[in-house]
């Protein structure tokens, strides 16, 4: 695959990656109503875990560079949702939840390293 055909793959999976997050946030919202943004806290774990695979896959040479680009920047990289988190935290933030958002930041932080560490040593 070149590089131009590369770079319009990864731009479609990224768009599958997002539509899905978009699926999914709508479930989730739609049965857990909490303060704590579960949906998007939810979906950037299992992102954070998916990557750890894919990852330990690459990095096994289970998976080609293609399939890793394909996979962990865009289907991944689509599906989880960095600046969302941030809107999410400013919003708590001027609600006057500072302990919720407070605890989401730092979760936010910590959680999908960890579930990346998980996902590449449980598949190693």
């Amino acid at each position: 695959m070149n590089d131009i055909a590369l770079t319009l793959a990864v731009c479609a999976c990224g768009g599958v990656g997002s539509v899905f997050r978009y699926l999914v946030d709508g479930v989730i919202k739609s049965r857990w109503m909490t303060v704590f943004p579960v949906a998007t806290f939810s979906i950037n774990i299992t992102a954070g875990l998916a990557t750890g695979i894919v990852a330990a896959l690459y990095a096994s040479q289970t998976v080609s560079s293609p399939e890793h680009l394909l996979l962990a920047t865009g289907l991944l990289g689509g599906f989880s949702t960095f600046s969302t988190a941030i809107n999410e935290m400013v919003s708590l933030s001027r609600q006057k939840k500072i302990a919720a958002a407070s605890f989401y930041a730092f979760a936010t932080m910590i959680a999908p390293v960890a579930t990346v560490a998980l996902g590449y040593f449980i598949t190693r």
